[in-house]
């Protein structure tokens, strides 16, 4: 093998793979133009003739190459070669049997799908029963201590199933992938010898070679984070066959750097995939007869699509009015309202929703553009944090309060019957008591439909780490915490109330989880709605009595309204390092003024004609109520 091809082929395992393919590739094109093999020491002593620079320059790639590899930096090689110490079937799967758990976030989700979208090329297979796995995969969170205590329980289980293993089959290899891998790397290597591979939430394709590496029994790991993998050329596959919504994620990374968030030290800086990949990805999804798509980012709405030169002018970024950044204003790019623009084209009849968003980024364009368009949901999460202007500005929020009270009214009067929903945080360093009641405050004047709330957890390598003090005893966290919580049920009751009595449109998921006879699915505000399973009319054929299956759109009448408080609230006193409490509202409806059909239902006419999918109906008033 000529030594420079031995090089590349390592340096393609590194963060410059893209750069050393493009040069060995380039080099044997040369050398099929022009009857000659790239230069290298070996051949230049065999031949006597010492080359000048600008000759041996003249032989490789010109500037030209790394122009066109800037323009499309997504563009990979149809053949991958495997590095030196590989072979091909070392890094083949095998039909070796994969198990993977999903601990944490949406993204993380989406993180599953695209690792087993890697593994299923290379020749994996997927199963969902621990015992039969060769392969277990937990795909991990570190947003507070208690997920990444709840990995190490999980590690514990899994070291007795790891040591019971038969000497029969194929040694048992685990792996810990995504923010927790990144965040602790030697230490989960060293206090757990079980562990057989670290994958950060930028190395999934990487998992063939680690886990090829893991099979001579060496630990192996990579946890490099990259400022420009977006897994754009990768479509997840969906890991549950019957679901009828997935996410697609179109940014990774974070850059607004908040004191109390481990995000950008987990994920990275924010980089954006090209519009045209997301775009083909939702077709794709719409094909498959997908009726929801939820774009992904750990920033989602400050996307900014850099990789087309003719749109990387120097226009400078709309912010929400009165909110700032703790970077440097970007200019140029694609922004989220564009791409949100021609992903609601894709399928009007598919669901559009979006998260997690930052209040920074909503400029008038996008705010509009949600209000015109029927498939986007009328659902907006937008995380306050807290109520104290004070405790905003330690956590380097870029807002007061009053600008955000001023967004909310903003959001509401531009997209009338909005649903929103928000973060807060109990307990953050230096909070009083009198922040604890401004934020309390907060959530009576908002009265959100739905919340997320925790309380504080301090992360290494934060800004708080290192310049705040966690000053806030544990016992008044989740007593602050309690009292949130039942100020938010509170309100949020009141909120949700005045769905009673109105019609909905409602994307049937499937059977409820509290009774059998029972459908569940979410309308436009993304609250749950619950429903009997029974016969109704399918006003596309008359006489026709049908029961409404996943994907189907149904619309329904509400009766009653139910505050249900999840698992995680019930058991708040359980928690001492973070507490989620998620609110919903279970929505119990009139079975005779349900009708069935898949069609999107158009809010904005006073009558949809039939389509060949679906019912017609006249659902002109609906929106108003």
């Amino acid at each position: 093998m000529h030594p420079l091809q031995c090089v590349l082929q390592a340096q393609r395992w590194g963060p410059l793979a893209s750069v050393s393919w493009l040069l060995f590739r380039t080099c044997r094109a040369q050398s099929s133009v022009h009857g000659t093999t790239c230069p290298g020491p070996g051949r230049q002593q065999e031949n006597g003739v010492q080359k000048d620079f600008s000759s041996r320059l003249a032989a490789g790639p010109t500037f030209q190459h790394f122009l066109r590899s800037a323009l499309d930096p997504q563009e990979k090689p149809d053949v991958e070669d495997p590095p030196p110490y590989l072979t091909v079937d070392e890094l083949s799967g095998r039909q070796r049997k994969v198990y993977l758990e999903t601990y944490g976030c949406q993204m993380n989700v989406n993180d599953t799908e695209i690792a087993w979208s890697v593994l299923q090329k290379s020749g994996y297979l997927r199963t969902r029963n621990l015992q039969e796995a060769d392969v277990i995969l937990l795909v991990t969170c570190s947003i507070r201590e208690k997920a990444e205590q709840t990995i190490w329980n999980r590690l514990h289980q899994l070291k007795a199933l790891k040591t019971k293993r038969l000497r029969s089959r194929v040694p048992l290899r685990i792996g810990i992938l995504g923010c927790m891998a990144e965040r602790l790397k030697e230490e989960i290597l060293n206090r757990e010898k079980m562990v057989d591979i670290l994958a950060g939430p930028d190395a999934y394709r990487d998992l063939p070679r680690l886990l090829a590496v893991a099979e001579s029994g060496q630990q192996a790991a990579n946890v490099l984070l990259s400022l420009d993998e977006t897994y754009a050329d990768v479509m997840p596959v969906q890991t549950s066959p019957s679901a009828t919504s997935a996410f697609v994620s179109i940014m990774r990374g974070c850059d607004n750097m908040c004191s109390y968030c481990i995000v950008p030290f987990t994920r990275g800086r924010e980089r954006s995939r090209p519009v045209a990949s997301i775009l083909e990805e939702v077709r794709k999804l719409s094909e498959q007869g997908l009726k929801e798509v939820t774009l992904l980012g750990q920033n989602v709405n400050s996307f900014r699509d850099s990789s087309e030169v003719q749109f990387n002018n120097a226009v400078s970024t709309n912010l929400s009015r009165g909110f700032s950044t703790n970077y440097k204003p970007k200019q140029g790019g694609l922004r989220f309202a564009h791409l949100l623009d021609h992903v609601s084209r894709v399928d009007p009849e598919m669901r559009i929703r979006f998260t997690s968003p930052h209040p920074k980024d909503f400029p008038d364009e996008v705010l509009q553009l949600i209000h015109e368009r029927d498939n986007i949901c009328k659902q907006i999460h937008l995380p306050a944090q807290s109520g104290s202007s004070r405790v905003l500005e330690a956590m380097r929020r870029g807002y007061s309060r009053e600008a955000y009270v001023e967004l909310v009214h903003h959001i509401r009067e531009s997209i009338p019957g909005v649903s929103l929903s928000s973060d807060f945080i109990a307990g953050f360093c230096g909070e009083t008591e009198e922040d604890h009641l401004q934020t309390v405050s907060l959530l009576r004047e908002v009265q959100y439909n739905m919340g997320f709330l925790f309380a504080y957890s301090m992360r290494q390598k934060t800004r708080a780490y290192h310049r705040l003090k966690d000053d806030v005893p544990e016992e008044v966290k989740l007593r602050r915490l309690e009292e949130l919580i039942t100020v938010f049920r509170e309100e949020a009751t009141k909120a949700n109330m005045a769905s009673v009595g109105c019609t909905q449109l409602v994307l049937v998921e499937g059977h409820s989880k509290r009774s059998a006879t029972d459908l569940c699915g979410r309308n436009d505000g993304n609250l749950k709605v619950i429903f009997p399973n029974v016969e109704m009319e399918d006003v596309s054929n008359s006489g026709v009595r049908v029961r409404a299956q996943p994907g189907d759109y149904v619309l329904v009448k509400t009766r009653a309204f139910e505050a249900a408080m999840s698992r995680e609230g019930r058991r708040l006193n359980n928690y001492l390092q973070g507490t989620e409490q998620k609110v919903h509202a279970s929505i119990w409806v009139w079975t005779d003024r349900i009708l069935a059909g898949n069609t999107m239902v158009s809010f904005a006419a006073a009558s949809v004609t039939q389509s060949r999918r679906g019912p017609q109906v006249d659902p002109g008033p609906l929106r108003n109520k």
